[in-house]
Order: C-alpha cells, then structure tokens, then sequence
C-alpha cells in the first residue's frame, strides 16, 4: 500500500490508531526584528491569576510540543520522521501565504507521509502523535476547503445571490397525497409560529420535497453555522423561534447575499430600513452583512411589525413588502388577515408566496423524518475570537500572524468591504487565536498595520529569495527590521514593508447587481425586499408609529 494511499484511508477515518513525537529543540534565532522585546525572566513569585495564552514572544520560533516532555536520550527513528513532517507542513504553510498553492499541496503532502511513515517507527508518545497528526489533518483540510493562501488578495468582497428569489414569482402544484399527510402534522406539531396548512402551503412543500430539495437541504445545512447565535436572540427579543426559516427565505444563511434591489445580507434589508435598526454603513463596513447585528435588527424589526399589526403572517409579509404596503391592503379591504388579503390579490405577487414558503420549510423541519431530512447534518457553530483593531489593520496581516486562510477571515468577518479593519472596529479571528494576536499586533507600529505583512522565515530562505516574493529589494526588509546580519533563521518572523493593492471592487460588484436588476425588471414583476414599494420607500418612519 503506498502512502498516498494510507493518507487517504486515514483521512477518511480508516487508518489504524497512530501516536506522535516531538520535535528536537530550535534554538531561539540571534536575527530578531528590533521591534521585538527580549524574553523576559522568570520572576520570583507572581500572584495566582489566570495567564492568557500566550508565547514569551510571538516572534520567536515555535517551541516544539516535545518540550514540554522529557526528552529521551536519543530521539527515535518515528521522532525524526516527526521532525521532517513538521518542517514540511511549515513550508506547506508558508507556500500558502504566498499563494503557491502547487508548492503547499506537495508540502502537504510530504507532512502526511512523513507522518504515517513514523507511526510505524517507535515515536516516543503516541497519544501525542495522535493529537499532532488529527492537528495536521484537520488543518490541510482547512487549507483546502479555502482554497487560497494567506496572502490572497481580499480587497474584492464576493457577494452571492439569494437561493429562493426566484422562485417568489412561482407556483406549485399540489400532491394530492399531501393533504391529509401534512393536515394531521400540522395538528401534532408544537409551535410558538401559528401553522397553516393550504395549497399555496402544500404547493412549496412539494416543491421542496422534489425539485427544491437541494436548496432546502443547502439551507439547512448552512443554518448550523448560525441557529445557536439566532435562537438566543429570537428568544431575547420575544420572536418566535421559526422565524429563523424567515432567513432561509431571505438569504439562504449567506451573510453577503444581496439581491437586485439592494437589499443586504442574511436578513436583507434594505439600507435605510437597517439605519433605523442601527445597521450603519460606511466606506469599509457595512452591518448588514453582519450576522449577529443584523439578527438583532431582524427580530426587533419583526416584533415591532407584529405590535403594528396583531399578527405573525402579516409581520412576515410586512417584513418582505413592507408595512405601509400592507396597512393599505388591510384599509382597502377591511381585512386584518393575510389569507384573505392573499385570495383577494391586494398584496405583491411574490409577498403572497413569501409566507407559504416560511411555513413549508417549519412544517418540514418540524417533521424531518417524514420528509427524509432526519440526516441532514449542519454545519458546526462559527466560533471565534474578537478584538478591537486599535488601529486600521490590513486583513492580510492578520493572516500571517495567525496563520489562517483569507477566506476563513472573510468569512468569520463579513461585514468587511475592503481588506482593511478600520480603528475600532471588532474583528473576529479564530477560537484561540486572540490573545496571541493582540500581542503580535502591539509589537508592529499601529501606522503600518494597514499596510505592512509578517512573515515567517522557512528554512533555506534568504533576504534575497523573501524580498523576491514580495517584490522588494532584500535590504528594504532588512531596513524596516533594523537588521545587520545577513540571513535570517528558519522561524524568525519579518516585518515586510509591501503595499497592499487597493481595489474598489466592493462597488463594482453592488453596481452590476443593480444593473442585473434593472435588465430583469423588463422581464418579471419586481422582487420586493421590504418596503421596495416606492412609496414606501420614501416613507421614513419606524415600524409601529
């Protein structure tokens, strides 16, 4: 079996239980950058506080786990094996920042091998090896789901397209076998969100049930990554917990989904709706894509509609066309009740599928196993850390000092337009990275924090060969450092003066959005996204005045 093969089979869970090694000991390089404090020395006594997690100097090369450990007199022949696979998986790494994706997968690839070949050459610890190779896995996979190095360039936010909103301009026909199915699950099914059972109802869960089923699978897939965050605050605000499918309808979970009328993110609203909820919106953020104060915006918008109106149907559907197009509908006809609105054609085309759709998907959830969706596995909860960017902070550093992906920081960060954190604003990182790269971060001038990059020195890398990468001159990088020697050390971290390329590709995209838009209005009846009636929109009151 070659070792291709066994990476394979480990990967996918089949692999034998393995062990690790550690590392001989790096000795602390004598090329450190001058903005770098020494390692301070122990101190007789300290008081019992809780220390962060955090390396004497973040610069400094990475200590080996074996450390820690006692040492055996002689290192094994799996120890060894360990040393090269760990090398290997840093150069992977660092071919990642420079966007050398053959170069990391190759590397990569040397580091598995490396470290199934030592499992079955004695390592010193295997349940450390265990820990260690899981650690390896876990994290190339990371790299490759990503599928862009640190240094991508990230000034091009990427917006996506809301999954059902063509679909609001449709109808479905109705499975016969439906009826009564779904009649006597609504009647079995608790809900804090009424349930209504109808052929507009049954139309979108057999939609759903067949052509629909990946977009509804997708969603609900995608909805782990942020249903503990929603479920709190829908509870905090008093909403009732199924109106998280009303974000299903919106966005399909997508932060950044935007549709041609301008509406923004997974709750979708539209820039002067979210400014009344406290969405603000400047050059380099905009809170509509984010999730958490967007949520917040959404449930606190739901429930005032719900006080205008006496009623979670027609919240929802004051929601999606706003409230004055639905208080006109209620004036009109002197009906409070939205499947009377609905039959009488007073309310917007895709308005009168927004709801139905809404109770399709709870009314399937809510019986998952007699739609086949018991299986569905969602996506593991976003978590992170946050700290306060205490001064405009480029993306692509933080990359570097955490040796994340771009596209893990994109997405943990969503409401960013633009490569750079602007002072003050609260960037979420990776679970466990925080502490550390607030330090890092203290180390580098707050002035160059927008522009500058760090990187790590892998072996056999030279000023020469670093700048080249960068495309600087070596001793540029030894300036900006307050360098002497010539070559640095395997694991010192460098300062590089390089200028991130600026792009405006933020406005780009949001303008051919809106040109889409313009050319499909000719085609179809307008999707309305909250008040786009545009009376409504010139309407500037809040919901419940």
């Amino acid at each position: 079996m070659t070792n291709r093969t066994k990476r394979f089979l480990y990967i996918f869970g089949a692999s034998a239980t393995l062990g690790i090694s550690g590392c001989a000991y790096n000795q602390q390089s004598k090329f450190q950058t001058a903005f770098l404090p020494s390692t301070p020395a122990p101190a007789a006594a300290v008081e019992a506080v809780e220390p962060p997690m955090l390396d004497p100097n973040p610069y400094l090369s990475d200590a080996p786990a074996i450390l820690v450990q006692k040492l055996p007199i002689a290192p094994s022949e799996g120890d060894l094996l360990m040393q090269r696979a760990d090398q290997a998986f840093q150069r992977g790494k660092q071919a990642y920042q420079a966007d050398d994706t053959e170069r990391a997968r190759r590397e990569f690839d040397t580091a598995i091998d490396l470290m199934l070949e030592a499992s079955g050459n004695n390592p010193s610890d295997r349940q450390a090896f265990q820990a260690r190779l899981d650690e390896m896995v876990d994290a190339v996979h990371r790299y490759d789901l990503a599928g862009l190095g640190a240094s991508a360039d990230v000034d091009e936010a990427r917006f996506e397209k809301a999954p059902l909103e063509d679909i609001l301009q449709m109808t479905f026909p109705v499975d016969p076998k439906l009826k009564d199915r779904v009649k006597e699950q609504v009647q079995a099914t608790a809900s804090q969100l009424p349930l209504s059972e109808n052929d507009a109802v049954l139309g979108y869960i057999n939609y759903f049930s067949g052509r629909g089923r990946r977009t509804l699978i997708a969603g609900l897939e995608r909805a782990g990554r942020y249903r503990p965050m929603i479920q709190r605050i829908l509870q905090e605000e008093g909403v009732p917990q199924e109106l998280i499918h009303l974000a299903q309808a919106e966005s399909g979970f997508f932060p950044r989904a935007i549709s041609y009328k301008a509406a923004g993110g997974m709750w979708q609203f539209v820039a002067w709706r979210g400014q009344q909820y406290g969405l603000m919106r400047t050059a380099d953020t905009d809170d509509r894509f984010d999730p958490e104060k967007a949520t917040r915006a959404s449930a606190r918008h739901l429930h005032d509609l719900y006080n205008m109106f006496g009623d979670w149907y027609l919240a929802m559907a004051a929601y999606n066309c706003g409230p004055n197009a639905v208080a006109r509908a209620v004036e009109r006809t002197g009906y409070a009740d939205f499947w009377e609105l609905r039959s009488r054609h007073v309310l917007p085309e895709q308005t009168t599928n927004y709801v139905p759709i809404i109770l399709a998907m709870t009314i399937m959830t809510k019986n998952a196993a007699e739609y086949g969706l018991e299986g569905v596995v969602p996506e593991a909860p976003l978590e992170y850390d946050t700290i306060e960017a205490a001064a405009p902070t480029h993306l692509g550093l933080v990359a570097d000092l955490t040796d994340a992906p771009m596209a893990e920081l994109q997405d943990l960060n969503p409401a960013l337009l633009r490569g750079v954190a602007p002072a003050g604003y609260v960037l979420h990182v990776p679970k466990g990275t925080g502490s550390t790269l607030s330090a890092s971060l203290q180390m580098i001038p707050a002035e160059r924090r927008a522009s500058w990059r760090m990187h790590k020195v892998a072996s056999g890398e030279t000023l020469a060969s670093i700048g080249k990468r960068y495309g600087m001159a070596g001793g540029s990088i030894a300036a900006a450092n307050g360098l002497k020697q010539a070559s640095p050390a395997a694991g010192d971290r460098l300062l590089i003066p390089v200028a991130y390329r600026e792009s405006a590709a933020p406005k780009r995209v949001m303008a051919a959005a809106t040109q889409r838009g313009k050319k499909s209005q000719r085609k179809r009846l307008p999707v309305v996204a909250h008040s786009a009636s545009n009376r409504a929109v010139r309407v500037s009151r809040t919901a419940g005045e």
